[in-house]
């Protein structure tokens, strides 16, 4: 009984250390109309980067009203729950993105 006890204890003590451990580093894959986009959310960094137009894009987190927001003062990168867009000198260039379940 106390051996189940003690390793009940551990279990939950373990548990409650995940909780609070949030990824440096996660890939998210939107589809854009008919273009996949790859985008690797760095979350210790507060950027992301991304392909674009032949060229690596790392954008930084800016302060949003709504959503979250990453841009490079050329580029910007905006998402809110699983839809997103790219604009490049404030023009919307990629639209209708929308993350894939998994």
């Amino acid at each position: 009984m106390r051996i189940s006890l003690l390793a009940g204890v551990a279990m939950l003590l373990s548990g409650c250390s995940l909780l609070n451990v949030q990824e440096p580093q996660k890939t998210l894959h939107y589809t854009c109309g008919t273009m996949p986009l790859t985008v690797q959310l760095d979350n210790a960094q507060q950027q992301v980067q991304l392909i674009l137009d032949g060229k690596p894009l790392t954008l930084t987190q800016e302060v949003a009203a709504s959503g979250t927001r990453y841009s490079d003062g050329t580029y910007l990168f905006w998402s809110k729950g699983r839809d997103a867009f790219i604009e490049r000198n404030d023009k919307v260039i990629v639209n209708d993105c929308r993350l894939n379940p998994g």
